[in-house]
């Protein structure tokens, strides 16, 4: 830990000090047993004394280094100002106050050794013995001990007052804060069962907004920080309108929910003006170019976004008990917010996904043949609390991955599906194939359902329910994809 290199060693009458140079003092075991009474006079818990004992080692080396008398409580000061200009947070700045507090305070036990305390090491020179001085129950250099009582704003004897023992969340360092922070806003977003992209979008935007406040105490987080950072988002990284409102969103979740802090009014916060979103559609011939340099089961998963408006989640996830082939019915479990819906199978494709089918037949036969694989995935506990439904072919994959993925929990071997990036890495080749004019994505398909639904004159309500949209608003943004049609000469209605 240290090294054991120009030793000196000098004797006192008590105690005998081993200083290391350049390194640092090497307290006495006599020393260490009084110190240790004392951490426990002081409630210190034990997980923080070894850090106490640091910092007294710390503090003694400083007064030798720059000729300070550990026994005058004016040598605090400085050193703290030390540890200030080292850059150590405020709670550590507390906890080396109360260490050396601590050190400077007569022990309080029986009579036979209330008369001595803690033995400050002075400062001295290689070449002068070590004076160790003497603090008596009555006081410093014969002074009478005071008759005020003990507080947090009082000195006693001419020594600070030990400050009351640090708390657990105190002791931590700021870096700790943000970590045990960061796992509470999970805790928090996992209650509500919100999803995991949100999970992952709101610990993204906290861990930035901790790296801008240069890891600043949790305690210390105040809304001005907010605005600061959003000004900082806008001016200095120009990021986007819906990131901002994003990162807005995750700050006002994190304070309110883990920090338990009042997010004021908001009247401070700018929050960007988004602009109106006109989604990108493509035709029914340039939907049937890409989806002729698409292979299998790309293609399959094209045609159920474009023929059925599912997300590119929902589709990858569907499993074979969601098809109902009889009444030509396809139920999506936990889409978007949690919710299900039910839409119609598209006819012109049922036999190919019949087809489909019968290969995760085939693959689930192999599974169960093979005595590594333990089945397939299921959702939140559903393994533990249905043992075989692993196993069983209605919970299986309806897109299954081509291998297996390995479980280092369970050591064993399950099949996932097959993953987004995959099907939107295929896409985004056959598009380029394809030679389009438009830049099209696997959520371009979900667009083109909906603006050509509402070319074909049905309902904005029935597709509002088609696609799973909790406000019609959201389903009118598809009006502006399709040419207005009006008729420009005023007409009375008994002429229509």
């Amino acid at each position: 830990m240290y090294a054991f290199t120009n030793r000196i060693t000098l004797q006192n009458e008590q105690f005998t000090i081993k200083l290391y140079k350049p390194e640092m003092i090497d307290l006495p075991p006599e020393l260490v047993e009084i110190y240790e009474k004392k951490l426990i006079q002081g409630n210190v818990p034990d997980a923080y004394r070894n850090f106490y004992r640091k910092w007294l080692r710390f503090y003694l080396d400083f007064c030798h280094k720059y000729g300070q008398a550990p026994s005058d409580p004016q040598s605090i000061a400085p050193f703290l100002k030390k540890l200030e200009a080292k850059k150590q947070s405020q709670a550590f700045q507390r906890q080396a106050q109360h260490s050396i507090a601590l050190y400077l305070q007569p022990v309080n036990e029986s009579a036979a050794t209330a008369s001595t305390a803690i033995p400050p090491i002075a400062a001295a020179t290689v070449n002068e013995p070590i004076q160790v001085a003497i603090v008596s129950a009555e006081g410093r250099d014969g002074d009478p001990p005071s008759s005020q009582p003990s507080s947090a704003n009082t000195r006693t004897n001419g020594i600070p007052a030990p400050a009351p023992p640090i708390a657990p969340e105190e002791v931590l360092s700021p870096l700790d804060q943000w970590h045990n922070a960061v796992a509470d806003l999970a805790a928090e977003i996992k209650v509500r069962h919100y999803s995991p992209k949100t999970l992952k979008s709101y610990s993204s935007w906290v861990r930035k907004f901790q790296f801008f406040t240069r890891n600043k105490e949790i305690q210390a987080i105040s809304p001005a920080d907010v605005k600061d950072y959003m000004k900082f988002l806008a001016v200095t990284q120009k990021v986007s309108a819906s990131s901002q409102n994003q990162a807005f969103n995750a700050l006002l979740f994190f304070f309110r929910h883990v920090l338990k802090q009042d997010f004021g009014d908001h009247t401070d916060n700018v929050r960007a003006k988004k602009t109106k979103y006109i989604p990108t559609v493509l035709s029914r011939e340039e939907i049937d170019a890409v989806l002729k340099h698409l292979s299998s089961p790309y293609d399959l998963v094209v045609k159920l976004l474009y023929g059925c408006g599912l997300r590119l989640f929902e589709c990858v996830k569907l499993r074979v008990d969601n098809f109902n082939f009889e009444a030509k019915v396809l139920t999506v479990h936990d889409g978007k917010g949690q919710k299900d819906r039910t839409l119609p199978i598209p006819l012109a494709i049922v036999k190919e996904l019949l087809g489909q089918l019968e290969q995760v037949k085939d693959i689930h036969q192999q599974d169960l043949e093979n005595n590594e694989c333990a089945g397939t995935f299921l959702d939140n506990r559903l393994g533990k609390k249905y043992k075989n439904a692993p196993k069983e072919l209605v919970w299986q994959w309806f897109f299954p991955a081509r291998t297996l993925t390995f479980v280092p929990d369970e050591k064993k071997m399950r099949r996932y599906h097959l993953h987004d990036s995959h099907v939107q890495k295929a896409i985004k080749q056959a598009v380029g194939k394809a030679r389009l004019t438009k830049r099209a994505s696997a959520h371009t398909f979900r667009h083109s359902f909906a603006t050509h639904l509402l070319q074909a004159n049905y309902d904005i309500r029935t597709i509002q329910q088609m696609l799973g949209h909790s406000d019609v608003r959201t389903t009118m943004i598809y009006t502006h994809c399709i040419p207005g049609r009006t008729v420009k000469e005023a007409q009375s209605p008994l002429d229509f």
